[in-house]
This record gives structure tokens, C-alpha cells and sequence, in this order.
């Protein structure tokens, strides 16, 4: 094995994209009609309209965490995201641990999406079949991902476009057959309890807030296309804002929607899909098709974001030598006429092709706990790299320093006690997360420390176009 040191210089990403482009990329990751059509009804059967307030303490957490994000990606806006953030701040055992982390978080993320697109389809389609449904969706995703990266923001855009328009039909339906005051729904939060309602217990909208963090995530997902975006520095941080704000605006008002137009609060809380009977009562049958169709279209969108991200988190593996010849080299690999990093893309594609075949519960454990820990690493990184003076030249400052990180541990801190008192999949997922840190840790010490010492490498002065 060479030193990692002489490993050759990538040929670096094409920097191609605006601010908009970033933006319409980072907020397919976030993909917030997934996240209201698939993850808020399970927060309704937990805390009901207490999920009002899960929502509105997400987002504070979210907002301290994106601060935390802007500061750190306007030093590093480079495509290897946290785990650089963090190896230049912490030191490289800490920063591969972080990289092994996002190894699982970023390959399973693609699966995860494709196995519930036959559910969210069932009323249009019934009986699609779960696997060769999310295959399809990862391979024509990794296809699609294959391409140079504006056409990538143009397709993202206008799939987003049809998102966000299953979005505001909802809300429209919603807020035009208000039933419910908003005041009683706010002051007064209930929550589903055998056949009757109760008042949302503060324990109940804990558990809501922590599962909302995870249904806001996503914004930090601009620093994979920092390489590609003009005037990185001083553009990223803004793109991360930017998509937070959209994501809360975009998560928040369909729900309180829904609530307000409902006219049997207990029904809609304990409905499996709340927002589909909403619009099937409200639009009937063929508007009800068409939205189950722009849900889908989201999570395609999701999909195809995401592989576009994890490609260039694997590009910037490759550039620092995490794996050794020959792997490090194809990593690095330029598509001539794209510019992409194709046989990046080709991996992630196959590998999420393969992970649709394990059970979803699976993946859900292995990927579940792992934003926490990045999470909490970015956090550390950043009032590490302040007292250091890493950072000190960041074009971004977070306001109110050190209010941001130390919010965001403090909230994570109580993810983690609720995730341990899940023991269906909470606690196994901060198992396996444990466990992956572990492995990162070993693989460092027994295999990249005999190679010489790792370094987290600038990119080399990327093209224009």
C-alpha cells in the first residue's frame, strides 16, 4: 500500500452550480412531502396535536444545528462534508470515525425511500411489489445520477416543483374546511388514548420532537455540492439557511392544515395515512391518485439527490486515501462528459440496489442512530475549531455563540434517552451506531495508521462551467 500522502490529486469537480441549484438539491434530500406523507403520521399517533409543538421545538433544535453547519461548511465547503469538518478540527481519528459513520448513513438512505414507494402507491396500485419497486427506483435514480450535475439541479427542481404542489393541496384542502381553532390546537394539544383524547403529555411531545429532528434533516446536505457551487464560502452557508427555513415552512403548514380541517381529531391522529384521507374526503378519488403519484415522485427525487451526494462524499474519500489502490483511484474517477464522479455513483447505486433486499427494519437499524453522532460531531467540531482558531476565518459566524452547539448536545443528549428506551428500534440503532464507531476506529488504527499518516486533502482548483 502507498503512503497516503502520495496518492495523486483528483481531477476536481466541475464548479458549475448557483445558489438556486444547491438549494434545489439540498432540499430534495430533505424531501418534506416524504416527510409529511410517510414520517408525521406516526408523530400524530403519538402526541396528536402536540405535534404542533414537537415541530415548533424540532425547529429550534434544527436552526442551532444549521448554524453550527453554516460556520463549518463556509471553512470546508468540500464534498467529503462532516467527516472533513470534523478530522480538521478533531484530528483524523476523530474524522474517520465520523466518515465511517456517514458510510452507512449516506448508502442506506437510497434503499430506505425505495421500499416505501409500493405503500405510499397501494391505492393507486395495489399489490406492487415492495423489492423490484425499490430497485427499480435506486437504478434509475443511480442512472439519473450518472448525468452532470445542472441537469441533475434542473430535473430536482421541476421534480420539487411537483412536491411542493402535493403540499399546498393539502394545505389549501385543509385550511379551506377549517374546523378546529388553531388557539385550542396550540394552548390545548391532545393526544390519542385508547378510543378517547387526552392532554399531549410533555413525555409524548418528547418523543414527537425527537422523531420531527430526524423529519427535518437534510440542509446540511449543500456542503456535498460545495466543490461544484460558485463562490463556495461565501454562498454556503446561506444555501443550508435557506433550505432549513423552506423545510419548516414546508413540513409545518400542511400539518397544521390537516389538523385544523379535521373534523374527527381522534380519526385522523390514529389514520395511517392522514393526509391521503384528507385529500381523498376533500378531492376525491382521482386528485387523491395524483397526489399519491407527486409523493412518489418526491421520494424518486429524494433518491436521486442523495445518491448525487453520496457520490461525492465517496469522491472525497477516495481523494484523501481512505481505502487504498485500486478503490481509491475509481473513486476519484471523471465522467469526460459529465463531470461526474461516475464509478462513485455506480457503487452507491449498486450498493443501495443490494440493500433493498435486506428487511427495512434492518437498514433502519443500521442507519437510524447515525445523525446523532453526526450530529453531535459537528457540534464538538465547531466549539473545538473556535477555541483552536480553526475557524476563525469563516466566512459564516453563528450568532450567539456558543448557544448553537451547546442546544444542539443538549437535545441530542435526550434523542439518545429516548432512542435507549425504544427497544424495538431505538435502542438497537445506538447499538449499531456504537458498533460502527468501533469498526471506524479499529480500521484506522490497524490499517490507515501503518500507511502513514492520514490527511484530509484540499480539493485541487476546480474547473468552471
Amino acid at each position: 500500500m502507498p503512503d497516503i500522502k502520495s496518492v495523486p490529486h483528483a481531477t476536481p469537480l466541475t464548479r458549475s452550480l448557483g445558489l438556486l441549484g444547491v438549494l434545489f438539491l439540498t432540499l430534495s434530500v430533505a424531501t418534506p412531502a416524504s416527510s409529511v406523507f410517510v414520517i408525521v403520521p406516526g408523530m400524530l399517533h403519538a402526541a396528536g396535536s402536540g405535534t404542533i409543538w414537537a415541530l415548533v421545538l424540532a425547529g429550534i433544535v434544527c436552526v442551532a444545528t444549521a448554524f453550527v453547519y453554516a460556520e463549518l461548511a463556509s471553512v470546508w465547503p468540500i464534498a467529503g462534508g462532516e467527516y472533513v469538518m470534523v478530522a480538521r478540527t478533531l484530528g483524523p481519528l476523530a474524522g474517520f470515525v465520523m466518515l465511517g459513520i456517514n458510510v452507512f448513513n449516506n448508502l442506506l438512505f437510497p434503499p430506505v425511500l425505495g421500499l416505501g414507494v409500493s405503500a405510499v402507491l397501494s391505492t393507486v396500485i395495489p399489490g406492487l411489489p415492495q423489492v423490484p419497486v425499490a430497485v427499480a427506483v435506486v437504478a434509475l435514480s443511480t442512472l439519473i445520477g450518472l448525468l452532470n450535475i445542472r441537469v441533475n439541479a434542473v430535473l430536482t427542481g421541476v421534480f420539487l416543483a411537483i412536491e411542493m404542489l402535493a403540499l399546498v393541496v393539502v394545505a389549501v384542502l385543509g385550511f379551506a374546511h377549517a374546523t378546529q381553532p388553531i388557539g385550542a390546537l396550540v394552548l390545548h394539544p391532545v393526544m390519542p388514548l385508547g378510543a378517547t383524547l387526552h392532554p399531549a403529555s410533555p413525555a409524548a411531545i418528547g418523543l414527537a420532537t425527537s422523531v420531527a429532528i430526524f423529519a427535518l434533516n437534510g440542509y446540511g446536505a449543500a456542503v456535498y455540492f460545495g466543490e461544484e457551487l460558485h463562490e463556495a464560502g461565501r454562498q454556503i452557508g446561506r444555501a443550508v439557511l435557506v433550505a432549513l427555513v423552506a423545510t419548516l415552512v414546508l413540513e409545518i403548514v400542511p400539518i397544521v392544515a390537516l389538523l385544523m380541517g379535521s373534523r374527527d381529531l381522534h380519526a385522523a391522529f390514529v389514520d395511517d395515512d392522514p393526509f391521503g384521507t384528507l385529500v381523498l374526503a376533500r378531492g376525491g378519488p382521482l386528485l387523491s391518485g395524483w397526489i399519491a403519484v407527486g409523493v412518489v415522485i418526491a421520494i424518486l427525487n429524494a433518491a436521486i439527490a442523495c445518491i448525487l451526494s453520496c457520490a461525492r462524499f465517496f469522491y472525497s474519500t477516495g481523494r484523501d486515501g481512505a481505502w487504498g489502490r485500486p478503490v481509491d483511484r475509481w473513486m476519484q474517477a471523471i465522467h469526460p462528459r459529465f463531470d461526474s464522479p461516475w464509478l462513485a455513483t455506480l457503487f452507491t447505486g449498486a450498493v443501495g440496489i443490494a440493500a433493498c433486499f435486506a428487511p427495512l427494519t434492518l437498514l433502519l437499524v443500521l442507519s437510524g442512530a447515525g445523525l446523532i453522532a453526526i450530529y453531535a460531531g459537528i457540534a464538538v467540531a465547531a466549539m473545538v475549531g473556535r477555541r483552536t482558531g480553526a475557524t476563525a476565518h469563516a466566512p459564516f459566524r453563528m450568532p450567539l455563540y456558543p448557544a448553537a452547539p451547546v442546544l444542539t448536545l443538549v437535545a441530542l443528549a435526550y434523542v439518545v434517552y429516548t432512542n435507549w428506551l425504544d427497544l424495538d428500534e431505538g435502542r438497537p440503532s445506538l447499538i449499531a451506531t456504537a458498533a460502527q464507531i468501533v469498526g471506524a476506529a479499529l480500521y484506522y488504527g490497524l490499517v490507515l495508521r501503518r500507511r502513514g499518516a492520514w490527511v484530509v486533502r484540499d480539493p485541487a482548483e476546480p474547473a468552471t462551467g
